[in-house]
């Protein structure tokens, strides 16, 4: 008696799909992917091992004045490509902590409930 029609075999199929597909899709894994790509970018275009070795070691100041003027001489992709990452950077930690202030949330509630 499985009688099952080709419309209710598609549409769970359907469903199927979305439930593996969303994790995938969260905002997360699209902040990670982000992220590491922006990071990829960057280290195609930018020596980064000889900018830090450039850089000032000691002064917290002359640190921040170097990676600034060394920001504002790069060409424009490399620039873009950082504030990518940065964004990527703390939309993650948003995403992560968001995350975790729910989950410590809701289990205080059924704790408490």
């Amino acid at each position: 008696m499985n009688n099952i029609s080709n419309i209710e075999t598609t549409v769970m199929r359907r469903v199927q799909t979305a439930r593996m597909i969303r994790p995938l899709l969260s905002n997360a894994a699209l902040a990670l992917v982000l992220f590491v790509l922006a990071l990829y970018g960057v280290g195609r275009e930018v020596w980064v091992a000889r900018v830090f070795q450039n850089a000032p070691h000691g002064n917290v100041l002359a640190d921040i004045q170097f990676f600034f003027t060394a920001f504002v001489d790069t060409r424009l992709i490399v620039q873009a490509l950082c504030l990518a990452v940065l964004f990527a950077f703390l939309w993650l930690i948003r995403d992560i902590s968001r995350s975790i202030s729910y989950t410590l949330t809701t289990s205080r509630v059924s704790v408490i409930g």
